[in-house]
């Protein structure tokens, strides 16, 4: 293979330039209007490009939905290289001005989202516009969600209808520890569970009453339980909130509780073992919402062909690719669990996701924008 563009012809310079305009504009997932400001620019910059745009109404009270296309014949048919990105940050409105100014200090340059992941949607954007320029061998959607730090809830059906239609799917959520990219994620489930029991004064009628809260840490303990990490299952509690006051025995208690698993086998088997959870006082009730929210992303046999052809082109750009499975969901989850191949992390390098220390390194723009764009273009049918 021959790549068409090198990280010497991309103008680094003029990304970087961007990339303070993306990151100036806050976009916590929900603020609306905020993220709404970021899609209308790049709204603007894809138009410019004369590329096609549609643009979703946002729903839930969040976002708009962004979907730009290389051009194509009205009606075509065609498998599709469908690109997923996303506008919103965990960041509240202000964080530029506190906790996380944007400033560079030598190769680093920090910003809210700046790593998670404002830099992959810029280059993937880029990437786009040379693919376009050069020539693709199959038509490319890039679309851009509103909500994927949340979840990506009002996004996901999009997302899986495009998918449907895709031979191919890359995400450009940031590289991991030095440029490596995504080839496999853990499934993510979250629930929300309410024990209730029945209040009562603690000093004069302590034995009327059925503690919550003594219930709640019972059920910690068996949900903990649930931990393998040879397996790769993770169960935590998160967050826990009961009680009304220290002189009453608590009638409700509230847990938050995240779920990692490998594989649909984990899922299935962890899932259905916290739904049946039981209180052993019959006083004592659970009420336990949740599911699946990204179903475990596995490489299958197709991917690790995908992968293959990436590591080619990133050979040819001095780049030596390192796949790497990890904990944290993506909207990659979804497209893996159709079957469609699908590689994530092919973003900017860098570290800090969700934190007040977000940086990426500014060498990484050009190398990775050419590995995408060469990626993007040499793809073909299968």
């Amino acid at each position: 293979m021959t790549i068409s563009v090198s990280a010497e012809d991309i103008d680094d310079k003029a990304i970087l330039e961007e990339l303070v305009r993306w990151v100036e504009i806050e976009t916590p997932s929900h603020d609306a209007a905020a993220v709404n400001r970021l899609a209308d620019h790049v709204e603007q910059l894809a138009k410019a490009a004369s590329l096609d745009v549609e643009r979703l109404p946002g729903t839930l009270g969040l976002g708009d939905i962004l979907a730009v296309r290389s051009p194509r014949a009205e009606g075509s048919n065609e498998k599709t290289v469908l690109v997923l990105a996303h506008l919103d940050t965990v960041h509240a409105n202000g964080v530029i001005a506190k906790q996380l100014p944007l400033k560079r200090d030598g190769d680093r340059l920090y910003g809210p989202g700046i790593y998670d992941m404002k830099s992959g949607a810029l280059l993937a954007l880029e990437a786009l516009k040379i693919a376009v320029a050069k020539g693709s061998r199959m038509p490319i959607d890039l679309v851009f969600v509103p909500d994927e730090e949340i979840g990506s809830i009002s996004s996901r059906a999009f997302m899986e209808k495009l998918a449907a239609s895709a031979g191919y799917s890359l995400v450009v959520e940031p590289a991991r520890d030095g440029g490596k990219i995504v080839i496999a994620r853990k499934g993510v489930a979250m629930y929300d569970i309410v024990i209730r029991g029945r209040a009562s004064h603690a000093g004069t009628r302590p034995q009327d009453g059925r503690s919550a809260i003594r219930a709640a840490a019972r059920l910690v303990l068996d949900l903990e339980a649930l931990n393998d990490a040879e397996r790769g299952v993770s169960v935590t509690v998160g967050t826990i909130h009961g009680g009304t006051g220290r002189n009453t025995v608590p009638a409700e208690c509230r847990m938050l509780v995240d779920v990692r698993v490998p594989d649909g086998a984990a899922a299935t088997e962890i899932t259905g073992k916290i739904a049946a959870m039981k209180p052993v006082d019959p006083d004592i009730t659970f009420e336990i919402n949740g599911q699946m929210n990204r179903p475990p992303f596995a490489q299958s046999e197709e991917g690790v062909k995908l992968f293959d052809a990436a590591s080619e082109i990133a050979a040819e750009l001095g780049i030596t690719l390192v796949g790497v499975s990890t904990g944290g969901g993506s909207d990659g989850n979804f497209t893996a669990a159709l079957g469609v191949p699908t590689l994530d992390g092919l973003g900017a390098d860098g570290a800090g996701a969700h934190t007040f220390d977000e940086y990426i390194f500014v060498s990484s723009l050009a190398p990775r924008t050419a590995l995408l764009a060469n990626l993007m273009m040499s793809l073909e049918p299968k």
